[in-house]
């Protein structure tokens, strides 16, 4: 089964889980793996390299080279903080899976510590190392962002500041990540320092590439003579619907009708070959989307 397929699996058992203590432990076990993938990808690649990127862990490798502290325990310390201060000052409006997810992933990293103490790189692939450092997390957070949660850390300061100040958050977390890594630099030595620059490069387009492909739909524009066929179709096998439109051929100048629906990958397969068999002399139109909201997709 490919990842495309899981993914729907998953989406089509989320919608059809009823029972609301269900579908919450459903969430929140989809959450706890999430921050576990992520747990993973920071404790046993990226503190151990000391890759100064990527918020309060990229921060955490850095303290604990100038302290006595562990990246681990200082990450729980500041994590466990920023938890108080987003109570304090964002109140009701502090989402509770994003508090569970920063309380999971702290302990995690300081459990594992004193599980699995390590003192040095689980390889000697400084590079092979940080694929995992930037993949293991990226995938995680692009996962906990699918259902509306996030691991805290710099996203609880970027709800605060978006809350009380006009500052321009995006710039205000990407600036301080470089500052991070660049300290980086001078804490440890240059290679890792760049290697730490390129793992910032890296992050912030794979969680993107993620995300989209997590939420990749098909939007098909359907060219035909008869529409009735396609659309019964489309409403009683696929359980989705359509919008259907006249229109005339500019070339032909003949009658024609429009369909236009967004599916799943799973079920555009479906269409397309439905349409092969049964309406050939149809014109398809197939464009990629990630961004559908609506009923049977994302709400606003």
């Amino acid at each position: 089964m490919n990842k495309s397929i899981k993914k729907e699996v998953y989406s089509f058992i989320m919608k059809e889980i009823k029972n609301p203590f269900w579908r919450t432990a459903a969430e929140y076990g989809t959450i706890t793996i999430s921050i576990w993938i992520m747990v993973i990808g920071i404790y046993f690649f990226k503190f151990p390299n000391h890759f100064a990127f990527g918020g309060i862990t990229g921060f955490s490798t850095v303290i604990s080279e100038m302290t006595q502290w562990s990246a681990s325990d200082f990450t729980f310390i500041t994590n466990m903080s920023l938890l108080v201060l987003g109570f304090i000052f964002l109140g009701r409006s502090f989402g509770l899976k994003t508090v569970y997810a920063t309380v999971v992933m702290s302990v995690s990293l300081s459990l594992l510590e004193r599980i699995c103490p390590l003192t040095k790189p689980l390889t000697s692939e400084p590079l092979l190392e940080l694929m995992f450092a930037i993949f293991l997390p990226a995938i995680g957070t692009a996962i906990l962002f699918n259902i509306g949660a996030s691991s805290g850390g710099t996203d609880i300061i970027a709800m605060i500041l978006k809350k009380y100040s006009s500052v321009d958050i995006g710039h205000a977390l990407l600036i301080t990540d470089v500052l991070i890594t660049v300290a980086g630099c001078f804490m440890f030595d240059i290679a890792t320092g760049l290697y730490s620059f390129l793992g910032l490069a890296i992050r912030s387009f794979m969680i993107d590439t993620f995300i989209e492909s997590f939420n990749l739909s098909k939007y098909f524009n359907v060219v035909c003579d008869n529409p009735k066929p396609i659309c019964d179709f489309i409403v009683q096998e696929l359980n989705r619907s359509a919008t259907v439109c006249h229109a005339q051929g500019a070339f032909s100048g003949k009658d024609k009708y429009v369909i236009f629906t967004a599916l799943n990958r799973p079920q555009a397969v479906r269409l397309r070959n439905f349409i092969k068999d049964e309406e050939p002399s149809a014109f398809i139109l197939i464009s990629n989307t990630s961004e559908i909201i609506g009923k049977g997709f994302h709400n606003v």
